[in-house]
């Protein structure tokens, strides 16, 4: 164990106890050296996972665990939610299914269910990727508000994967648009050579555009001509997870008129 590591640990489940603590008190707690204490929160605390009262010096849990505190539980009822038909999706399409969050302006991964075929998709759940050239990231990007794509869209850099990848922020949002319109995404070989995805976004109780699913095989076998009928077992899985995740009908309704 990484001992620095263990009494950062420490601190924060011993914060979590009370109403807010200070240097001496939490050394005293812990046995902990004054300086030890005072290096380590100076740390937690520029990294927002704890506070100092401005009015006691006390210090608090901070913002930060708060959010990945509802990034775990967001992680943990997503998987659960949406795995019987995630199954059902990977038994009728034949192919990779992928489950994956929206974290930190790019895709997370965070359940797979790969196909039996010898040629197939492999994937690896933790994994992360770019939000511009994958469908399931674009799924997700495209259902933003205004304000959150162009933030997004400012911030990253549209680096070249493949020849097919779209590298030109004009360009992105056009693809963006279009998406919004349709109800899903297509990777057209944009992330990685001869493999095509198609994904559609997965709304949370805010109406939030917050996960995606997808599915991804081969350009041979999921040629454009099966795009539309594979698409729409995918909007049609992606909305019923939407639903058990507590999106409001209005917003799925919304977004089927958009889709047409």
């Amino acid at each position: 164990m990484v001992n620095s590591v263990r009494k950062a640990i420490e601190i924060v489940s011993l914060l979590s106890k009370g109403d807010g603590l200070g240097i001496t008190e939490i050394a005293n707690h812990l046995s902990i050296p004054k300086s030890s204490v005072h290096n380590i929160l100076t740390t937690l605390q520029a990294e927002r996972f704890v506070e100092r009262s401005l009015e006691n010096r006390k210090f608090h849990l901070g913002i930060r665990l708060i959010e990945l505190g509802n990034q775990a539980q967001a992680e943990l009822d997503i998987v659960k939610i949406a795995a019987p038909l995630l199954k059902q999706l990977n038994q009728e399409s034949g192919e990779t299914v992928h489950l994956t969050l929206l974290d930190n302006d790019e895709v997370l991964y965070v359940d797979c269910l790969e196909s039996k075929k010898r040629l197939r998709t492999y994937s690896v759940i933790g994994i992360r990727a770019p939000l511009y050239c994958t469908s399931v990231g674009k799924a997700m990007l495209a259902f933003q508000s205004p304000e959150e794509v162009d933030r997004i869209v400012s911030a990253i850099s549209l680096e070249r994967k493949t020849a097919n990848t779209i590298t030109e922020p004009i360009a992105l949002r056009e693809e963006l648009h279009a998406i919004l319109h349709r109800g899903y995404a297509i990777d057209n070989m944009e992330h990685e050579e001869h493999l095509r995805c198609i994904g559609a976004p997965i709304f949370n109780a805010e109406g939030t555009a917050f996960a995606s699913i997808s599915v991804s095989g081969p350009e041979q076998r999921i040629s454009p001509g099966h795009i539309p009928e594979i698409a729409g077992n995918i909007v049609k899985t992606a909305r019923e997870i939407s639903t058990r995740s507590g999106c409001p009908p209005r917003r799925l309704d919304r977004e089927r008129k958009i889709a047409g």
